[in-house]
């Protein structure tokens, strides 16, 4: 797993961490049932303090990304509720939203990143499928 982490960023590491680890399942390199190394592991290979990755583990089981099984560690389970899912991307999209209209960025701009950014994520997901299909 490669983890782009900013130290030098305003955004806390745990929510880079948090972030990265999304994007990972996003994209397939990380999938449902994959156990995230362990917090001690993690916080090595990143250079950061334990309670760090700690948190961004809570933060992701939370919300439904992974769940923190006793013997095998963090385990990626997406356990969500759709509308949930929705009503929160909302509110995050609300925001950036209006960030962008205060930055005169335009509704066409607004749709033309959203669909570059979708097609990245799904790219991903679309290639493991066909592969997965030619190898079956």
């Amino acid at each position: 797993m490669v983890l782009k982490i900013d130290f030098n960023s305003d955004e806390a590491i745990y929510i880079q961490l948090r972030n990265q680890i999304i994007m990972g399942i996003a994209t397939d390199m990380i999938r449902e049932g994959d156990t995230l190394p362990s917090v001690r592991q993690m916080a090595d290979y990143i250079g950061i303090n334990m309670h760090t990755v700690n948190k961004a583990y809570s933060v992701l089981r939370q919300e439904g990304f992974v769940k923190l099984d006793r013997r095998r560690g963090a385990v990626v389970s997406l356990n969500y509720d759709k509308i949930q899912a929705v009503r929160e991307l909302s509110q995050n999209l609300d925001v950036m939203l209006a960030w962008g209209i205060c930055r005169h960025i335009t509704r066409e701009e607004v749709h033309q990143l959203v669909d570059e950014i979708f097609d990245r994520y799904t790219r991903g997901c679309m290639e493991t499928e066909e592969k997965e299909a030619d190898e079956g």
